[in-house]
């Protein structure tokens, strides 16, 4: 079983996922692929991985930095996963590009090059988005590019954070 759960934020409403124990999914109401990692019956209900992601949430709105992360569990490829735990790599406050991600995964594997769409593609389906912070990842020269819960949301979450590396 699948559970869900409603956050009010200013910028619109999210909807987060559990399995019980960790979070799954973490989208904006709407949002391309939303909901994209439910794959069980699911039920709505408060769980205490509900309360630390809504804490989590409180702070980073507040403009905070969270000091803690709750617990995740990625439900992906493994070519996906690889690229959001780079992602989770990125501070809060910079960014990061994706020839920038693309580099450093054909480094990891020992390959000559990867391509940087299929980064973006990797980035564009990210199921928990925010804690997995692919708002965080700009084009070529700090560019700004799409975001699946929306470029005004992008520009405000890195204006929340401070980026002051020219793409604002």
């Amino acid at each position: 079983m699948d559970y869900i759960y409603h956050y009010p934020s200013f910028l619109g409403g999210i909807t987060m996922a559990s399995d019980g124990s960790h979070l799954i999914g973490l989208w904006f109401d709407g949002q391309k692929y939303f909901a994209d990692t439910l794959q069980n019956p699911v039920q709505e209900e408060s769980l205490p991985i509900f309360k630390d992601t809504c804490r989590w949430l409180d702070m980073y709105f507040s403009g905070k930095k969270p000091s803690f992360t709750p617990p995740i569990q990625m439900r992906t490829t493994p070519f996906r996963k690889q690229v959001w735990e780079i992602l989770l790599q990125i501070p809060y406050g910079h960014t990061m590009t994706y020839g920038e991600i693309s580099d450093k995964i054909a480094k990891e594997k020992g390959i000559k090059k990867m391509s940087a769409q299929a980064v973006g593609g990797a980035v564009g389906h990210n199921s928990i988005s925010l804690i997995i912070p692919c708002h965080r990842v700009v084009g070529a020269n700090g560019k700004l590019t799409g975001y699946a819960g929306g470029l005004d949301k992008k520009i405000y979450l890195l204006k929340l954070e401070g980026v002051k590396n020219g793409i604002l």
